[in-house]
């Protein structure tokens, strides 16, 4: 199968660059899988398509401010880093530019406005160079590390967004509680509380799951066949409610839909035979690297909200495992013709 299967073209002015003002406000593009046909409407359409005892499974996991911005002690050249992967209470598996000015034993001042270290809030020594060219930097500070990078911090929006984010809150959903993502589940930006309720009162359940979202969820696909693409790693956690939920549905004979892709992958994840020749979900924590692609079977999932994502990504490989490719580019090149808004501010799909 060719990575270029999954290409579509864009105008970048379709690119949304600011969130909107109301969450609820996009626009929604609902696809019908089996026959391909396309309805245009409003996000909060979703509640025509959801049904009492349908259960929603949404990802709370929280972005972190990781981005921060400082200067190499002594020569005060200047240095960015992105915080990946929490290895301990203060050392970090990091992103570092420039690395090669970032050897081992580089400190690095943050917040420091003389350039010295003894007024810089917090610190960082690069301790060990990793085989990708990853840096691990232990952290020194004052007070509460969430705390300073919070004040230090910046989002670390995708590359493709170059407005400056006024409000951090933008880049998390309303239910995010976990952190340790580098990168929003962008489908539930769209939910409010306000709708959330609504969902409920009609008798929609809703499941929570964490999956925390790493940078190669915006990795290209450089590899000319999909098969050969090296899938990225994430961690998750099922809680036992969720999955007692979920089964619960399933046997009840009502649906199963994903708030977003990262949503669909944790519970295809935690996906187990049950015995009787089908699946269930199992309360489960650890890493997935599962790649969905057409020919997939799904086990859990049977309907999936989300954005509209870039061209020969991985997402848009696993929409088209659900859907169908061609459905699934067809829909794209509609929302094109129709201008709605594309990636992580974007408009939204609905799949059933």
């Amino acid at each position: 199968m060719k990575t270029s299967d999954f290409y579509y073209e864009l105008p970048e002015e379709l690119i949304a660059q600011d969130p909107l003002e109301d969450r609820s406000s996009s626009r929604l593009l609902y696809l019908d899988r089996e026959s391909g046909d396309i309805t245009h409407g409003a996000f909060t359409d979703i509640k025509k398509y959801l049904n009492p005892g349908d259960a929603l499974v949404i990802n709370d996991t929280k972005v972190i401010p990781a981005r921060l911005y400082g200067v190499r002690e002594g020569t005060l050249g200047k240095v960015e880093i992105l915080l990946l992967v929490r290895k301990s209470a203060d050392t970090w598996e990091t992103l570092v530019k420039p690395g090669k000015k970032c050897k081992v034993g580089t400190r690095i001042l943050f917040g420091s406005l003389d350039g010295s270290a003894e007024n810089a809030p917090l610190i960082g020594e690069v301790t060990h160079i990793l085989e990708e060219g990853n840096r691990l930097i232990r952290f020194t500070y004052e007070g509460i590390f969430e705390e300073v990078l919070d004040s230090l911090g910046e989002m670390p929006l995708p590359p493709y967004i170059h407005h400056k984010l006024e409000d951090k809150a933008r880049y998390n959903t309303v239910y995010a509680k976990y952190e340790g993502s580098a990168a929003a589940p962008t489908a539930g930006l769209h939910f409010t509380r306000e709708l959330l309720q609504e969902l409920k009162d009609m008798g929609v359940n809703i499941a929570h799951v964490t999956l925390h979202v790493g940078l190669g969820t915006f990795r290209p696909v450089k590899a000319d066949t999909v098969e050969d693409h090296h899938m990225h790693s994430e961690y998750y956690i099922v809680p036992e409610e969720t999955a007692q939920l979920v089964n619960e549905t399933r046997k009840a004979g009502h649906r199963v839909i994903c708030v977003g892709t990262t949503s669909c992958r944790t519970i295809e994840s935690a996906a187990v035979p049950d015995g009787n020749g089908g699946f269930c979900l199992a309360a489960k924590s650890g890493w997935t690297q599962i790649f969905i692609y057409p020919g997939y079977e799904f086990k859990l999932m049977q309907g999936l909200i989300t954005n509209f994502h870039l061209p020969e990504s991985t997402l848009v490989m696993l929409v088209s495992a659900f859907a169908g490719r061609e459905n699934v580019l067809n829909a794209y090149r509609e929302a094109v013709r129709e201008k709605y808004r594309f990636f992580s501010f974007g408009d939204a799909m609905m799949i059933l």
